[in-house]
């Protein structure tokens, strides 16, 4: 797949935000432009992880209403410190 085009985009900050990333850039021996290019991608990835566990959790409540299957915190506690400990443990079985 080709890479795509680059396109110029405007975004508005005020006098002093401008001025903090360029101290910033300064600082990093970068350019302001890729110090921002650089936040955004940062951002976006982690709202994009934040939003596929938000996914994954509704996901698995809808299951917990559909079926009732759960484990304990106590099952789920020992599962994890035997984790903990090196045992290579398989999770416990869900139930009603």
């Amino acid at each position: 797949m080709p890479a795509s085009t680059p396109r110029p985009v405007a975004v508005k900050i005020d006098d002093e935000l401008r001025m903090r990333v360029k101290r910033l850039a300064d600082l990093r021996q970068r350019t302001p432009h890729w110090l921002m290019r650089e936040a955004i991608a940062q951002y976006v990835e982690r709202e994009e992880k934040r939003e596929a566990f938000r996914q994954d959790t509704m996901k698995a409540w809808e299951a917990y209403r559909a079926t009732g299957l759960h484990l304990s915190s106590e099952e789920a506690d020992a599962w994890l410190a035997r984790l903990e400990q090196g045992d290579d443990a398989e999770p416990p079985e869900c139930h009603v």
